[in-house]
């Protein structure tokens, strides 16, 4: 979703049913918003993120699904 102008798509797959956390940090590792925090079953989801109220910057996403952990990095530009 690079760069993104005031809205993108986050697309992700979940491989076994349990609980996905998905949040939004900036670059000081303050956690902005959380996108997704519920039970999912395995399967492919996508999560539109509105930046509307957010500065112009580089943010890092994290998803958390059991033992999966993944993070990237996203920027705004405005």
């Amino acid at each position: 979703p690079n760069p993104f102008n005031p809205s993108t798509l986050i697309q992700y797959s979940i491989a076994e049913p349990g609980n996905v956390t998905l949040e939004v940090y900036n670059m000081l590792g303050q956690k902005m918003t959380t996108l997704v925090n519920e039970n999912k079953s395995a399967g492919r989801y996508s999560i539109n993120f509105d930046a509307t109220l957010f500065s112009s910057g580089v943010y890092i996403y994290r998803l958390e699904a059991g033992q999966f952990v993944s993070t990237k990095k996203m920027m705004l530009i405005k």
